[in-house]
C-alpha cells in the first residue's frame, strides 16, 4: 500500500470532505488528489523515475504535503528534510540520499540558493509559495499540467528516507517502505480511541512523528488541521473552534501549554486522543494533564526505524478499572502495540530473565528495510535477528523523572560528561520555575531519595532556559556541546 493509497482511501469515503486545513483555507479530498495527479506528472515531465529521491523542505504547509502524495503518484520516494538542520549538513543529506528534485519554501530560498551549486544531481528546484531568485515556482512548474489520474508503478516498496541523527559521523538515513506505513497505520487505529471522520491537529512538524500519523487519519476520512508555527495560543483555539479529536506534542510543549493563561478557559471537550511522545514525560505533568486537559492522554514509543508505535498507552491504560489514576504505570512506556513483538537482550543475544537489565529490541513489519547505503549499520543494528532500539538511553529518564517531581523545577536534561572517576558523570542542567531558589545540594539529596546516590546528579547547572528544537524537544547535544566548549 503506497502512501498515496491512503488519500485515496479517504478520497473513496466522501471526495468533497476537508481534507488538509490551514487557517481560512481547506483542500478537500478531492483538491488534495488533483495536486498529487499534477504534482506526479510534473515529476515525470522534469525526468524523475519511479524510485528516484524527491526532498521537501518546507514549514507544516497543505499544499507542500499534497506534494508528498504526488511523489508517491510518480513512484518516486519522499525525503522529508529536517528544518533545524545547517545549509552544509542539509546539502550533504541531499547529496547522500541522491535526490533529483528538491520542492521548497520560499523561506528557504536563500538556504537553498547557497548549496544548491554544490547538488548536480538535483536538477529540479520548486518553490511552492512564490517567486524565487533560483529554481521555479510551483505555479510555473504546474502549467499546462493535466490533473487526470495517473499511475505509476514504483520501483520497489520504499516510501521515504528519513534523516535519524546520529552521536558521532553523518546522519543515516532511514528507509521506510509501504509495508512499514501499513503495519504503523492499523497499530493506530487499533491501540487508540477512532470515532469516524477524526479531525487531527498538527502542530509538531509534518516532516517527523506529526506527518506519519496523518496517514491513519486519511484511511478514516479525517481532516487535518495545520498550523504554520507552533504557537500554543493558535493550538488552543484551533482545538475549540475546529472540534480537534485527535493530536501529538512532545512533552516539554506539554508542559508549557499546562501553564498556557488560555488553558483554563478552551473548550477540550472534542478531544479523544492527545498523543505524547518523542521523549520521556514526567509523571507528575502527566497526572496533571489527565486532570487539566482530560482523561485522553495516549503515549507512544517509537523511533525511526519503527515508526510510532512499538509501545503504546491508550488513554484507558492511565487508569484502573476502579477510575482511579493507575500511577504505577505513568513513567512507563505502555504495552507492547499488537503488531509488535518485544524483548529484553543482553550482549551476546540472549533473552535475560524477568528484573535484568538489557537493551530493548523488536520483531515486527514496523521495522525499517535498513539504512540507505549503509549495509554496516543495518547489520549491526539487526544482529540476532531482532532490531535494538537503543533502550539503556532510559537511565537518563529514570533521573530525569525523579528530577521532574520537584516543585521548583519547571523542566531539565540529564546528560553524561566525561569523568576521570566515573568514565561519565550523571550531568543534570535545570531551569527553574520563576521565581525559585534551590541548591545542587538540595537537588542531590533530592533525586538521591528516589533513585539513589549512584543515579543522584555529580554536577548540577542551572539554567534560564534549555535549548530546544522547533517543536519544543530539549537538545541534548546542543547542552553537552555548550557545556564542553565552555
Amino acid at each position: 500500500m503506497s502512501l498515496i493509497e491512503y488519500l485515496g482511501k479517504g478520497a473513496s469515503l466522501g471526495v468533497s470532505a476537508p481534507c488538509l486545513t490551514t487557517g481560512d483555507s481547506t483542500l478537500s479530498y478531492g483538491d488534495a488528489q488533483v495536486m498529487a495527479f499534477k504534482v506526479a506528472r510534473a515529476l515525470a515531465n522534469s525526468g524523475v523515475r519511479p524510485g528516484e529521491k524527491v526532498a521537501i523542505l518546507s514549514v507544516n504547509d497543505p499544499i507542500a504535503f499534497s506534494c508528498v502524495f504526488g511523489i508517491s503518484r510518480a513512484g518516486a520516494v519522499w525525503c522529508p528534510i529536517n528544518l533545524r538542520n545547517e545549509a552544509a549538513e542539509n546539502r550533504d543529506l541531499l547529496e547522500f540520499f541522491d535526490c533529483a528534485c528538491l520542492i521548497f519554501q520560499g523561506r528557504f530560498s536563500g538556504l537553498v540558493e547557497q548549496i544548491a551549486a554544490g547538488l548536480p544531481a538535483v536538477k529540479t528546484l520548486v518553490c511552492v509559495d512564490g517567486p524565487t531568485p533560483v529554481g521555479v515556482t510551483l505555479d510555473e512548474w504546474l502549467v499546462g499540467v493535466s490533473g487526470e489520474p495517473l499511475s505509476v508503478a514504483p520501483l520497489d516498496d520504499t516510501m521515504l528516507i528519513v534523516g535519524t541523527g546520529g552521536t558521532t559521523g553523518r546522519p543515516k538515513g532511514v528507509v521506510l517502505t509501504g509495508r512499514n506505513v501499513e503495519t504503523m497505520s492499523p497499530i493506530t487505529l487499533m491501540s487508540c480511541p477512532f470515532a469516524p471522520r477524526p479531525v487531527y491537529l498538527a502542530l509538531a512538524p509534518l516532516t517527523h512523528a506529526a506527518g506519519v500519523l496523518c496517514f491513519p487519519i486519511m484511511a478514516m476520512g479525517g481532516e487535518i488541521v495545520i498550523l504554520r508555527t507552533p504557537d500554543l495560543s493558535d493550538f488552543l483555539a484551533a482545538v475549540q473552534t475546529r472540534k480537534v479529536t485527535h493530536t501529538f506534542l512532545p512533552p516539554t510543549l506539554i508542559y508549557m501549554l499546562l501553564s498556557h493563561h488560555d488553558l483554563p478557559d478552551t473548550d477540550l471537550s472534542s478531544l479523544q486522543c492527545f498523543w505524547y511522545g518523542a521523549a520521556p514525560m514526567s509523571a507528575a505533568r502527566l497526572e496533571e494533564a489527565m486532570t487539566r486537559i482530560g482523561p485522553v492522554m495516549a503515549q507512544l514509543f517509537g523511533q525511526s526505524e519503527a515508526p510510532m508505535m512499538i509501545s503504546t498507552m491508550a488513554p484507558a491504560d492511565h487508569f484502573d478499572p476502579d477510575g482511579s489514576v493507575a500511577v504505577r504505570r505513568l513513567s512507563s512506556a505502555g504495552r507492547p502495540a499488537p503488531l509488535v513483538t518485544v524483548a529484553i537482550m543482553d550482549e551476546s543475544g540472549g533473552l535475560p530473565a524477568a528484573g535484568e537489565r538489557g537493551e530493548i529490541v523488536i520483531r515486527s513489519s514496523l521495522v525499517m528495510a535498513g539504512y540507505y547505503k549503509n549495509p554496516e549499520a543495518t547489520a549491526e543494528v539487526g544482529k540476532f535477528g531482532w532490531h535494538y532500539t537503543g533502550g539503556f538511553n532510559v537511565y537518563s529518564a529514570e533521573v530525569e523523572q525523579a528530577l521532574m517531581q520537584h516543585p521548583d523545577i519547571a523542566d531539565c536534561a540529564v546528560i553524561g560528561l566525561p569523568d576521570d572517576k566515573w568514565g561519565e558523570r550523571v550531568t543534570a542542567v535545570l531551569q527553574l520555575r520563576p521565581g525559585a531558589a534551590v541548591t545542587s545540594d538540595e537537588v542531590r539529596a533530592f533525586v538521591k531519595a528516589r533513585v539513589g546516590s549512584v543515579k543522584s546528579p555529580k554536577q548540577v547547572e542551572f539554567w534560564a532556559d534549555l535549548p530546544r528544537s522547533k517543536v519544543g524537544k530539549v537538545l541534548k547535544k546542543d547542552i553537552k556541546a555548550q557545556i564542553l566548549g565552555g
